[in-house]
């Protein structure tokens, strides 16, 4: 049985975006966006315009660690910034101090891919700078190991596997209305 798209509950905190780089964050942000008829923020792209430059370069100059003292402060910043779809980094939700902030300022989402789609939408991208190893499905399996348990904090899960984006879409208006109704 379809499921229903109905009209979406209107938001009046910011949707976090949460999950594994490849897991479609960005495409589906920017669909939610229009759908709520509210702004789109990645995360990453703040980032980058902060550092004066790319992620996997940024990755590079300051280490894991500075790297993620950086991204927190921004997160924080957006989080407590006007009301808007944000698809965060891939690593920003393991942060306390990030998931401390959503809590307060946002609806979170984790966009749960299975494997084989996260495989698909990284491999061969070189701006995924802990994906950059002789064997980017394991990284993606250890990776994910390592986050599940902090993105199942999230305040919304959504599961899928081999849905279109359209479906994706579609689940995840529904679960936000659900979410909204409570």
């Amino acid at each position: 049985m379809a499921e229903k798209l109905f009209f979406p509950y209107p938001l009046t905190k910011t949707l976090l975006l949460v999950g594994m780089p490849g897991a479609g964050k960005t495409s589906v942000g920017k669909r939610l966006a229009k759908i709520f008829e509210i702004p789109f923020i990645d995360a990453d792209d703040e980032i980058e315009k902060a550092g004066g430059s790319a992620i996997a370069d940024l990755f590079n100059i300051f280490g894991e660690t500075e790297f993620r003292r950086a991204e927190e402060k921004i997160m924080e910043r957006l989080l407590k910034g006007p009301v808007c779809v944000l698809s965060s980094g891939g690593g920003a939700f393991i942060s306390e101090k990030t998931r401390e902030n959503a809590k307060k300022y946002s609806v979170s989402l984790f966009l749960d891919a299975h494997i084989d789609t996260l495989v698909r939408n990284t491999i061969g991208r070189s701006h995924r700078p802990l994906l950059n190893s002789a064997d980017p499905s394991e990284a993606l399996k250890k990776l994910l190991s390592d986050r599940r348990k902090y993105y199942e904090l999230a305040d919304i899960h959504l599961p899928y596997e081999k849905e279109t984006l359209g479906q994706v879409i579609r689940r995840a208006v529904t679960g936000i209305n659900d979410y909204a109704r409570k």
